[in-house]
């Protein structure tokens, strides 16, 4: 079924290279750069009798100083790999995964529908690296230059899991002294390019 392109056991964790833009307003920003690590922490049964995975989240600057920043779950339902983060569930991958195989990430939730789709399977290159199994699934690519910028994606390896996030929604400023400048006055750009893993 391909669920291998997100393993699951307790004990695993990921540890990812970030470098982030936050933009508060005009000429208001603030970037950095740091790691983090998703620990697999521990499983329970819900309602629904599906076994959940808890993952906790650490930050660090250093990969020495480890800093727990939130928990997420993640599981598998009818086939589909759900992420419950900030009380949201949404669905990154689906199995067996295909090339243009199409699906409602918020299909579980109470969003707007929002179509991800896998562009490619077979080789993909992430970070310089060339994954031989791999899935890049673009969750929205979109940009109409006047009001806003919603580019998102995530690729996943056969046997490893998530080995990039790329997260980049901006809204440009709407006035009519810049209307169409292109000029950000709000939103998040966040590149997560996996560093290591293994088990702890």
């Amino acid at each position: 079924m391909g669920k291998d392109y997100q393993p699951l056991q307790v004990g695993r964790f990921w540890i990812y290279e970030v470098d982030e833009v936050i933009v508060f307003g005009e000429n208001d920003q603030e970037e950095r750069s740091y790691f983090i690590r998703d620990v697999v922490d521990y499983t329970y049964i819900n309602a629904q009798n599906e076994l959940v995975y808890v993952l906790r989240r650490e930050e660090s600057s250093n990969r020495t100083n480890w800093v727990t920043t939130t928990n997420y779950a993640q599981f598998v339902r009818r086939n589909a790999l759900i992420r419950l983060i900030e009380n949201r569930n949404i669905i990154p991958l689906v199995f067996p995964p295909r090339e243009e195989v199409t699906w409602d990430g918020n299909v579980f939730n109470s969003l707007d529908r929002d179509d991800f789709t896998i562009v490619r399977a077979g080789v993909v290159e992430s970070g310089g690296v060339m994954y031989p199994r791999a899935v890049l699934v673009v969750q929205e690519e979109d940009d109409d230059l006047i009001t806003f910028r919603d580019n998102r994606y995530e690729v996943f390896a056969r046997g490893i899991g998530m080995v990039e996030h790329y997260y980049e929604v901006f809204t440009y400023c709407s006035r009519n002294d810049c209307l169409g400048q292109q000029l950000i006055n709000r939103g998040r750009k966040t590149h997560m390019r996996l560093f290591d893993y293994g088990n702890l």
